[in-house]
């Protein structure tokens, strides 16, 4: 049976921390939903965490990072990600941003575009910090079932596949992230979730799909 241990528990950033560096899947609580993460630079881990979501490996998978700054690292940073980094995160807004040329995960599927969020919950921004690299950060739940708002009803979908569920009672948001690509000339919503598409328009200062110059 699946540890799961509370998120109040003193050794929980700890022990999540390690099974991760060991090549563990591990279920922790965001402020949307619960997710199932790895190290993103562990190929084995991601392998299994995709098989454990039953999601085909062509289909990239966002990551979590523990600062806006860390993005730098891991992707090439316009003026415009800089916008929404700073007014969204930590939040429930995930950014598709092009690949910076020294990063590789399997996690990205072989794209030249890497999706990344700053989490708003501390306790997973711990984890990464500890860590010293992004986690997976994609739902614990299996490929087309609903994603899980609790460390419950994550298990019932992919505890037989990780080695710890941290327990932090129901998500608050309980709906996904809203995803954005500014990887192209027009930024495109390419899911609507937790941040709404009118608090993104106010930010840019412009309606999403129509060029700043009115094209």
């Amino acid at each position: 049976m699946v540890r799961v241990i509370l998120a109040t528990d003193r050794t929980c950033v700890q022990e999540a921390t390690e099974l991760l560096r060991h090549g563990e899947l591990v279920c922790y609580p965001t402020d949307t939903l619960y997710g199932i993460g790895a190290a993103a630079s562990d190929d084995e881990a991601v392998r299994r965490l995709f098989t454990a979501k039953g999601r085909p490996p062509e289909k990239p998978v966002p990551l979590l990072i523990a600062d806006a700054g860390d993005a730098a690292r891991l992707a090439e940073v316009t003026p415009l990600a800089r916008i929404l980094m700073a007014r969204f995160w930590p939040g429930a807004l995930t950014v598709i941003m092009k690949r910076a040329g020294g990063f590789r995960s399997l996690a990205l599927a072989g794209q030249e575009t890497v999706a990344l969020r700053v989490p708003d919950h501390p306790l997973v921004r711990e984890i990464i910090r500890s860590l010293g690299e992004p986690i997976i950060g994609t739902s614990a739940n299996r490929a087309g079932a609903p994603p899980p708002i609790s460390a419950a009803e994550a298990a019932v979908q992919v505890g037989a596949e990780v080695a710890l569920i941290i327990d932090s009672g129901p998500c608050p948001r309980r709906q996904e992230s809203t995803i954005i690509d500014i990887t192209q000339e027009l930024p495109q919503i390419l899911r609507e979730g937790a941040v709404g598409r009118e608090k993104i328009e106010e930010t840019l200062r412009w309606p999403l799909g129509k060029s700043r110059l009115g094209a």
